[in-house]
């Protein structure tokens, strides 16, 4: 049972999807991932709860050990352009059973990420609608939590399949879109910027590290779901010109420009507000309105509405093309590599992805699932910084558009920096991510092994 067989790289595979993004288009869908609800939710928690003014810590130790393992996908991206990201990599570097382990991990990142994404663009828009005096019956404005009277999250489901339909209809238009909503948010976040920066009191950063470095590290663990995105660029690999050039500018230029926003307002915001009140949903819009700047602050709502909107857009991309390569390789079923012949994109695993997304978000409450999207993504990016290292010393001639600087010492602090932050999280978060290690397995021994397209392959062979 040879579950360690390998795929080749291929630098010229053809490929039904539509190549049409280039760099430009790259570093706004990793904009568009990143800055979300990362920036307009999770600082204010972070701060309040684990690291108080030390936040700009926080972001810049969660920064690092994104920006070491953003070189590592930069390469991989550029050696092998085709979907399906760290799922992919890991096929090449370290064989088949690996690559499902990683897929099946990268399933929960996508889709509990989306299913939070949702769930908190549907937070900020009932708070807008309120602002009009239009509210939805109690029954449908959140999760099942009958102590709550609620049931169904309704605005979740429906922002879901809106952005089904966007995505459905092509790669270009929902691009298109998302530099449009990228921009939007960008101008938001510049907006609390310049309007907050005249308002903070240094006092305000006394004590810096209320909670000790314990207090920084744990607060890193949580913001590193600010982050994630870039990895949904290589997603987009085979729907790219020249990837080799294209996609490690992408990744490289989103990830720098969203840790410079997230320094910045992590300062300015505990700067405006004392950390200790800021443990709300909502917390940029509440830093203007603490100043008296309401005007800002329902500028600042709208968009993150709009920013979150774009977020979940991208997530719910990058978890269709993983479903579509996974299909392409027998993994799974070979409904979900169907490709739709007017809109040139993976429609069965759109629509899979908006039903299990609207299930999650519409019915489940996610307060301790993003977690475990933390933890399937910083395994991913280890997996992927130690895939750099096995290559570079069995594969060294492989062309490769771009190449990570000092290997193995990026790579290994890119390890190092994941596995330190995994260590910060609950014994809940790794029992449920081994939990659902185990069923992934169960499928693949079930179904993958033998419908594996290398299986068939060798079994042609002989």
């Amino acid at each position: 049972m040879n579950i360690f067989r390998k795929k080749a790289v291929s630098t010229n595979a053809t490929t039904p999807l539509n190549r049409v993004l280039g760099s430009f288009d790259l570093t706004m869908l990793g904009v568009g991932a990143i800055v979300g609800t990362g920036i307009f939710v999770l600082t204010g928690v972070a701060a309040a709860k684990y690291a108080g003014p030390a936040l700009i810590l926080s972001f810049i130790i969660a920064g690092l050990a994104c920006a070491f393992a953003s070189l590592c996908y930069s390469e991989f991206a550029s050696m092998i352009p085709e979907s399906g990201s760290a799922y992919t990599y890991s096929y090449v570097a370290f064989g088949e059973i690996i690559a499902w382990i990683l897929g099946w991990d990268l399933v929960l990142e996508y889709g509990l990420a989306s299913a939070a994404v949702a769930s908190g663009w549907s937070g900020y828009f009932q708070s807008l609608l309120a602002g009009f005096g239009i509210h939805f019956p109690t029954f449908m404005t959140s999760a099942y939590n009958p102590e709550a009277g609620t049931f169904i999250d309704v605005p979740a489901i429906l922002i879901v399949f809106i952005i089904t339909l966007v995505l459905s209809r092509g790669i270009r238009e929902s691009s298109k879109l998302n530099i449009i909503m990228v921009f939007i948010k960008i101008a938001v976040v510049l907006l609390f910027i310049l309007v907050g920066v005249w308002y903070v009191k240094p006092d305000n950063w006394v004590p810096f590290t209320p909670y000790g470095f314990s207090g920084v590290a744990s607060g890193a663990a949580v913001v590193v779901f600010a982050y994630f995105g870039f990895d949904a660029v290589s997603t987009a690999a085979e729907e790219v010109k020249n990837p080799q050039r294209n996609l490690p500018i992408g990744i490289i230029s989103a990830l720098a420009i969203c840790t410079v926003l997230y320094i910045i307002v992590s300062l300015i915001l505990t700067g405006i507000v004392p950390f200790t009140q800021l443990n709300v949903k909502d917390p940029v819009a509440f830093a203007l309105s603490y100043i008296n700047q309401n005007w800002a602050a329902g500028f600042v709502s709208l968009g993150a509405i709009i920013g979150i909107t774009t977020v979940l857009m991208v997530m719910m991309f990058g978890q269709t093309r993983l479903f579509y390569a996974m299909s392409k390789d027998g993994l799974l079923p070979s409904a979900m590599k169907k490709v739709s012949s007017k809109s040139q994109v993976p429609i069965v695993s759109t629509w899979i992805t908006s039903a299990l997304v609207a299930t999650f978000a519409g019915f489940v409450p996610l307060n301790q699932l993003a977690e475990l999207t933390n933890i399937g993504t910083l395994f991913a990016f280890s997996a992927v910084s130690l895939g750099i290292i096995v290559l570079r010393l069995k594969q060294p001639n492989l062309t490769r558009g771009f190449k990570t600087p000092f290997v193995p010492v990026i790579p290994g602090l890119a390890i190092i920096f994941c596995v330190y932050l995994m260590m910060q999280l609950s014994t809940f978060t790794w029992k449920g991510f081994g939990i659902w290690l185990l069923i992934g397995l169960v499928i693949y021994i079930s179904y993958g092994y033998r419908n594996s397209k290398l299986n068939n392959t060798a079994n042609l062979e002989k």
